[in-house]
Protein backbone atom coordinates (compact mmCIF):
# COMPACT_ATOMS: atom_id res chain seq x y z
CA UNK A 1 0.00 0.00 0.00
CA UNK A 2 1.31 3.52 -0.90
CA UNK A 3 1.40 4.94 2.51
CA UNK A 4 1.55 8.62 1.47
CA UNK A 5 -1.99 7.77 0.36
CA UNK A 6 -2.77 6.57 3.66
CA UNK A 7 -0.85 9.78 5.08
CA UNK A 8 -3.57 12.02 2.94
CA UNK A 9 -6.38 10.38 4.04
CA UNK A 10 -5.90 10.22 7.47
CA UNK A 11 -4.38 13.63 8.28
CA UNK A 12 -7.36 15.30 9.51
CA UNK A 13 -8.16 12.77 12.15
CA UNK A 14 -4.94 11.79 12.97
CA UNK A 15 -3.86 15.11 13.79
CA UNK A 16 -6.54 15.49 16.20
CA UNK A 17 -5.69 11.97 17.72
CA UNK A 18 -2.12 13.09 18.04
CA UNK A 19 -2.86 15.90 19.74
CA UNK A 20 -6.04 14.59 21.96
CA UNK A 21 -4.04 14.28 25.10
CA UNK A 22 -3.88 17.88 25.77
CA UNK A 23 -7.89 17.48 25.93
CA UNK A 24 -8.64 14.43 27.36
CA UNK A 25 -7.52 11.24 28.57
CA UNK A 26 -6.89 8.06 26.50
CA UNK A 27 -7.30 4.71 26.57
CA UNK A 28 -3.17 4.30 27.67
CA UNK A 29 -4.11 0.43 29.17
CA UNK A 30 -2.24 -0.41 25.06
CA UNK A 31 -0.04 0.97 23.13
CA UNK A 32 1.35 0.25 19.98
CA UNK A 33 4.81 1.87 20.11
CA UNK A 34 6.53 4.23 22.54
CA UNK A 35 8.23 7.09 21.39
CA UNK A 36 11.03 9.21 23.31
CA UNK A 37 8.98 7.36 26.33
CA UNK A 38 5.74 8.68 25.25
CA UNK A 39 3.34 6.00 24.81
CA UNK A 40 0.63 6.12 21.40
CA UNK A 41 -2.21 4.20 22.78
CA UNK A 42 -3.76 1.74 20.12
CA UNK A 43 -6.77 3.49 20.44
CA UNK A 44 -5.48 5.81 17.99
CA UNK A 45 -4.32 3.20 15.51
CA UNK A 46 -7.56 1.40 16.02
CA UNK A 47 -9.61 4.77 14.93
CA UNK A 48 -7.75 5.29 11.86
CA UNK A 49 -7.90 1.39 10.88
CA UNK A 50 -12.07 2.00 11.40
CA UNK A 51 -11.71 5.17 9.30
CA UNK A 52 -10.20 3.04 6.65
CA UNK A 53 -12.08 -0.05 6.12
CA UNK A 54 -15.35 2.36 6.73
CA UNK A 55 -14.11 3.01 2.91
CA UNK A 56 -13.55 0.08 2.04
CA UNK A 57 -9.41 -0.52 2.67
CA UNK A 58 -9.27 -4.39 3.71
CA UNK A 59 -7.55 -4.65 7.52
CA UNK A 60 -4.67 -6.14 6.62
CA UNK A 61 -1.39 -6.06 8.03
CA UNK A 62 0.33 -3.77 5.56
CA UNK A 63 -2.25 -1.33 6.70
CA UNK A 64 -1.36 -1.80 10.38
CA UNK A 65 1.90 -1.63 9.85
CA UNK A 66 1.49 2.09 7.86
CA UNK A 67 -0.71 3.05 10.25
CA UNK A 68 1.63 2.33 13.12
CA UNK A 69 4.44 4.22 11.27
CA UNK A 70 1.92 7.28 10.35
CA UNK A 71 1.07 7.72 14.13
CA UNK A 72 4.95 7.14 15.07
CA UNK A 73 6.01 9.75 12.72
CA UNK A 74 3.18 12.54 14.13
CA UNK A 75 3.94 11.85 17.53
CA UNK A 76 7.61 12.59 16.68
CA UNK A 77 6.31 15.83 14.85
CA UNK A 78 4.22 16.56 17.87
CA UNK A 79 6.46 16.36 20.47
CA UNK A 80 8.72 18.64 18.66
CA UNK A 81 6.02 21.24 18.13
CA UNK A 82 5.46 21.19 22.15
CA UNK A 83 9.49 21.66 22.57
CA UNK A 84 9.12 24.69 20.31
CA UNK A 85 5.93 26.08 22.70
CA UNK A 86 3.18 25.96 19.73
CA UNK A 87 0.87 23.94 22.14
CA UNK A 88 0.82 27.07 24.10
CA UNK A 89 -0.32 29.45 21.04
CA UNK A 90 -4.10 30.54 21.64
CA UNK A 91 -4.49 30.35 18.20
CA UNK A 92 -2.72 26.97 17.55
CA UNK A 93 -4.77 25.42 20.41
CA UNK A 94 -7.95 27.27 19.21
CA UNK A 95 -7.53 25.49 16.07
CA UNK A 96 -7.22 22.04 17.67
CA UNK A 97 -10.13 22.86 19.90
CA UNK A 98 -12.20 22.85 16.82
CA UNK A 99 -10.80 19.50 15.36
CA UNK A 100 -11.81 18.14 18.36
CA UNK A 101 -15.22 19.23 18.37
CA UNK A 102 -15.76 18.36 14.80
CA UNK A 103 -14.54 14.85 15.51
CA UNK A 104 -17.00 14.56 18.65
CA UNK A 105 -19.74 16.08 16.54
CA UNK A 106 -19.53 13.69 13.69
CA UNK A 107 -19.46 10.78 16.19
CA UNK A 108 -23.03 12.30 17.49
CA UNK A 109 -24.55 13.02 14.40
CA UNK A 110 -23.30 9.81 12.71
CA UNK A 111 -24.80 7.83 16.04
CA UNK A 112 -28.04 10.03 15.74
CA UNK A 113 -29.09 9.21 12.16
CA UNK A 114 -27.98 5.21 13.46
CA UNK A 115 -30.64 5.42 15.82
CA UNK A 116 -33.17 7.64 14.23
CA UNK A 117 -33.98 5.35 11.19
CA UNK A 118 -35.77 6.48 8.29
CA UNK A 119 -39.04 4.86 8.17
CA UNK A 120 -40.83 3.33 4.76
CA UNK A 121 -43.97 5.57 5.61
CA UNK A 122 -41.62 8.72 5.72
CA UNK A 123 -39.84 7.84 2.27
CA UNK A 124 -43.40 6.78 0.92
CA UNK A 125 -44.80 9.64 1.39
CA UNK A 126 -41.72 12.03 0.70
CA UNK A 127 -42.16 10.53 -2.63
CA UNK A 128 -45.22 10.74 -3.34
CA UNK A 129 -45.32 14.81 -2.07
CA UNK A 130 -42.55 15.37 -4.69
CA UNK A 131 -44.19 13.29 -6.99
CA UNK A 132 -47.19 15.66 -6.76
CA UNK A 133 -45.06 18.77 -6.63
CA UNK A 134 -43.51 18.17 -10.10
CA UNK A 135 -46.42 16.98 -11.63
CA UNK A 136 -47.00 14.60 -14.36
CA UNK A 137 -45.90 16.67 -17.36
CA UNK A 138 -42.84 18.88 -18.73
CA UNK A 139 -42.82 22.24 -20.32
CA UNK A 140 -40.41 22.91 -22.81
CA UNK A 141 -40.58 26.74 -23.82
CA UNK A 142 -38.81 30.16 -24.82
CA UNK A 143 -39.25 33.13 -22.80
CA UNK A 144 -37.99 37.20 -23.20
CA UNK A 145 -37.72 39.33 -20.32
CA UNK A 146 -37.67 42.96 -20.47
CA UNK A 147 -37.83 45.42 -17.64
CA UNK A 148 -41.21 47.30 -18.68
CA UNK A 149 -44.74 46.52 -19.37
CA UNK A 150 -44.83 48.14 -21.92
CA UNK A 151 -41.60 46.46 -23.65
CA UNK A 152 -43.27 43.40 -23.54
CA UNK A 153 -46.15 44.75 -25.35
CA UNK A 154 -43.79 45.93 -28.06
CA UNK A 155 -42.66 42.48 -28.19
CA UNK A 156 -46.30 41.05 -28.36
CA UNK A 157 -47.02 43.11 -30.79
CA UNK A 158 -44.28 42.93 -33.26
CA UNK A 159 -44.61 38.82 -32.69
CA UNK A 160 -48.57 39.26 -33.67
CA UNK A 161 -47.23 41.07 -37.19
CA UNK A 162 -45.11 38.09 -37.68
CA UNK A 163 -41.65 38.38 -36.37
CA UNK A 164 -39.70 35.63 -34.89
CA UNK A 165 -39.63 34.91 -31.21
CA UNK A 166 -35.51 33.53 -31.79
CA UNK A 167 -35.20 36.86 -33.46
CA UNK A 168 -36.84 39.29 -30.67
CA UNK A 169 -35.42 36.81 -27.95
CA UNK A 170 -31.82 38.88 -28.45
CA UNK A 171 -33.61 41.97 -26.26
CA UNK A 172 -34.12 39.26 -23.51
CA UNK A 173 -32.12 40.81 -20.25
CA UNK A 174 -31.73 36.66 -19.47
CA UNK A 175 -27.86 35.72 -20.11
CA UNK A 176 -28.49 32.48 -20.48
CA UNK A 177 -31.43 32.00 -22.84
CA UNK A 178 -31.36 35.33 -25.24
CA UNK A 179 -28.36 33.66 -27.27
CA UNK A 180 -30.71 30.44 -27.81
CA UNK A 181 -33.50 32.14 -28.81
CA UNK A 182 -35.50 32.52 -25.43
CA UNK A 183 -34.80 28.58 -25.22
CA UNK A 184 -35.12 27.28 -21.71
CA UNK A 185 -35.50 23.37 -22.63
CA UNK A 186 -37.38 21.05 -21.05
CA UNK A 187 -38.57 21.31 -17.30
CA UNK A 188 -41.75 21.10 -14.99
CA UNK A 189 -43.84 23.64 -14.07
CA UNK A 190 -42.68 23.78 -10.31
CA UNK A 191 -38.84 24.76 -11.62
CA UNK A 192 -40.22 28.28 -12.19
CA UNK A 193 -41.79 31.27 -10.03
CA UNK A 194 -45.44 30.60 -9.68
CA UNK A 195 -46.40 33.62 -12.13
CA UNK A 196 -44.08 32.41 -14.65
CA UNK A 197 -45.51 28.73 -14.54
CA UNK A 198 -49.27 29.28 -13.85
CA UNK A 199 -48.78 31.26 -17.39
CA UNK A 200 -47.26 28.16 -19.32
CA UNK A 201 -49.35 25.72 -17.83
CA UNK A 202 -52.09 27.71 -20.07
CA UNK A 203 -50.58 28.03 -22.79
CA UNK A 204 -50.84 25.44 -26.27
CA UNK A 205 -48.49 24.30 -27.97
CA UNK A 206 -47.13 27.09 -30.45
CA UNK A 207 -48.81 29.94 -28.77
CA UNK A 208 -47.09 32.29 -26.67
CA UNK A 209 -48.28 34.99 -23.89
CA UNK A 210 -50.97 37.90 -25.43
CA UNK A 211 -49.82 39.78 -22.24
CA UNK A 212 -47.29 40.29 -20.37
CA UNK A 213 -46.51 38.28 -17.27
CA UNK A 214 -44.88 39.79 -14.15
CA UNK A 215 -42.29 38.61 -11.87
CA UNK A 216 -39.71 39.62 -9.33
CA UNK A 217 -37.69 39.39 -12.47
CA UNK A 218 -39.21 41.61 -14.85
CA UNK A 219 -41.68 41.50 -17.45
CA UNK A 220 -41.71 38.08 -19.61
CA UNK A 221 -43.05 36.79 -23.10
CA UNK A 222 -43.67 33.02 -22.88
CA UNK A 223 -44.27 30.64 -25.63
CA UNK A 224 -44.91 26.95 -25.47
CA UNK A 225 -43.31 24.70 -27.72
CA UNK A 226 -43.99 21.16 -26.81
CA UNK A 227 -44.83 19.47 -24.08
CA UNK A 228 -44.41 15.54 -22.95
CA UNK A 229 -45.00 13.39 -19.81
CA UNK A 230 -42.63 13.77 -17.18
CA UNK A 231 -40.79 10.44 -16.07
CA UNK A 232 -39.40 9.53 -12.63
CA UNK A 233 -37.72 7.21 -11.46
CA UNK A 234 -39.57 4.83 -9.49
CA UNK A 235 -39.59 4.51 -5.81
CA UNK A 236 -36.60 1.96 -5.58
CA UNK A 237 -34.62 4.28 -7.67
CA UNK A 238 -35.10 7.37 -5.57
CA UNK A 239 -34.99 5.70 -2.59
CA UNK A 240 -31.10 6.54 -1.29
CA UNK A 241 -31.67 10.12 -2.36
CA UNK A 242 -35.01 10.06 -0.49
CA UNK A 243 -33.10 8.69 2.46
CA UNK A 244 -30.52 11.22 2.50
CA UNK A 245 -33.28 14.18 2.38
CA UNK A 246 -34.90 13.03 4.74
CA UNK A 247 -31.68 12.25 6.95
CA UNK A 248 -30.69 15.54 6.30
CA UNK A 249 -34.09 17.70 7.27
CA UNK A 250 -34.07 15.43 10.73
CA UNK A 251 -30.65 16.53 11.31
CA UNK A 252 -31.61 19.99 10.84
CA UNK A 253 -34.77 19.85 12.86
CA UNK A 254 -32.77 18.08 15.52
CA UNK A 255 -30.09 20.97 15.27
CA UNK A 256 -32.31 23.69 15.58
CA UNK A 257 -34.06 22.24 18.36
CA UNK A 258 -30.59 21.53 20.44
CA UNK A 259 -30.45 25.06 19.65
CA UNK A 260 -33.67 26.54 20.76
CA UNK A 261 -32.98 24.90 24.38
CA UNK A 262 -29.44 25.84 24.58
CA UNK A 263 -28.97 28.87 27.32
CA UNK A 264 -27.17 31.37 25.62
CA UNK A 265 -26.27 34.28 27.62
Amino acid sequence: MNRFLIRSSLVALAAVLVMAPAFAKEDSGKTIATVNGKAIPKSRADALIAAQTAQGQADTPELQKAVREELIRREVLAQEAVKKGFDKNPLVRGEMELARQSVLINAYMQNYVKTHPISEDAIKKEYAAIKAQLGDKEYKARHILVGTEAEAKDIIAKLNKGEKFADLAKLSKDPGSKDRGGELGWAAPSSYVKPFADALVKLKKGHFTETPVKTDFGYHVIMLEDTRELKLPSLAEAKPKLVQRLQQQMVEKHVLDLRNKAKVD
